[in-house]
């Protein structure tokens, strides 16, 4: 059980400016319009900055030192195909054509994202063309296709990025497993990469309250002179609040290595683990769920986001705090070997190749559906169902 000040802390670290009162649709195109606004007028407060993270200094590039000017300074003679309309192809197009730049999207025709994109405004010919006709009219073509798709659609693609264009992408996967992908970008075009770190549906929402996603970004070939100044343009763009510079191998190593462990793996592991002890102890379904999973993500994790773990520490009891401090490491030391095994597997190429075979299958939709159906359908998260229907702002 968290303290009173940790309750304290929490309300005063997660206060939000949109009131729920506010009908959705209208909430939606208030924060459009705010981050419109905000995009065409944001001064340039300040140089790029290098900071220190933790004694390491790193050159640091903020919204700020991008703004819509700017952007149109650098990407305003281009023409941005973004080549896919998944999660991320989707948000990065939207936000890179609230920014004002030339943007065209290539998907199959009269498929879902065709007709997704349809609704967001893409015109039929125009703005949304197939993906044959968005890479030759495109000067920066982003490939936003799944890791999976981009390995297929490359033979394709390839003799469209001609000299002088930007091959763009958001992950590092297909360039650094290229003896697994067949990607080779030839070698008179700049190649680039900004990645916002988080979700397609994030990277648009925090776009349009104003506010930005974190990315990195990365050059690969840079035969223009010019590829670093066009990926930080391009990671502003496209959503990102500030941006930190990496290499397309680091990229997709620690991409590979969160997603299978802290943020996605390790957490459904660690929630599944911490559950079925407490239930084969005889707690109940919901105080299992709670002491797993609820106070995690609505009271500490948020605190960890404003302040860090040892001020989230600071905020709760001296009981919490204590067998903390005394677990902590027993858990270092018994996952740690397992974080090392999965680096490891990610260097080699092992994910990736599991990745591309299993994604590449024709009944990989099916597959993934029933997987994610065992996690839905476990008692842990069924119970999930009905804690979040609790929550005061789901009260009807």
């Amino acid at each position: 059980m968290i303290s009173s000040a940790c309750r304290t802390a929490l309300r005063a670290a997660t206060r939000t400016t949109v009131s729920r009162a506010v009908p959705r649709a209208a909430a939606t195109a208030a924060l459009r319009a705010t981050a419109s606004a905000t995009a065409m007028t944001m001064p340039q407060r300040r140089g790029i900055q290098t900071l220190d993270f933790g004694g390491t200094k790193e050159v640091v590039y903020e919204r700020s030192d991008y703004p819509r000017e700017k952007l149109h300074q650098v990407l305003g003679k281009d023409v941005l195909a973004v080549v896919g309309y998944g999660t991320q192809g989707r948000a990065q197009s939207l936000n890179a054509r609230d920014n004002g730049l030339n943007v065209i999207v290539g998907v199959r025709e009269g498929g879902h994202s065709w007709k997704l994109a349809q609704e967001d405004g893409w015109v039929p010919g125009k703005t949304l063309v197939d993906i044959d006709t968005a890479c030759q009219r495109g000067t920066i073509v982003m490939n936003l296709l799944s890791d999976a798709g981009q390995k297929e659609a490359w033979p394709a693609m390839q003799k469209h990025i001609t000299k002088g264009k930007t091959l763009y992408f958001s992950h590092g996967f297909g360039v650094v497993y290229k003896d697994q992908t067949g990607i080779v970008p030839p070698k008179d075009v700049d190649v680039i990469l900004a990645a916002p770190k988080g979700s397609g549906t994030t990277v648009r929402s925090l776009f349009l309250e104003g506010r930005g996603i974190n990315a990195s970004i990365a050059v690969f070939q840079d035969v223009s002179g010019e590829a670093k100044e066009r990926a930080v343009a391009m990671g502003i763009a496209v959503g990102a609040g500030y941006i930190y510079e990496t290499t397309f191998e680091k990229e997709v190593y620690s991409d590979l290595t969160g997603e299978r462990g802290s943020l996605m793996g390790a957490i459904q592991g660690i929630f599944r683990a911490q559950y079925e002890v407490l239930r084969a102890n005889g707690h109940s379904p919901s105080e299992a769920f709670n002491e797993t999973v609820e106070e995690a993500t609505q009271s500490l994790y948020p605190l960890i986001a404003a302040n860090g773990m040892d001020w989230m520490y600071a905020n709760c009891s001296t009981t919490a705090q204590r067998g903390a401090l005394d677990w902590a490491p027993k858990f270092y030391q018994a996952t740690k070997p397992v974080f090392e095994d999965l680096y490891r597997s990610v260097k080699t190429g092992e994910e990736t190749r599991r990745t591309l075979d299993l994604n590449s299958r024709s009944d990989y939709r099916e597959g993934l559906a029933k997987e994610l159906a065992e996690i839905a359908d476990s008692e842990m998260w069924r119970a999930g169902q009905t804690v979040r229907k609790l929550r005061p702002e789901n009260a009807k």
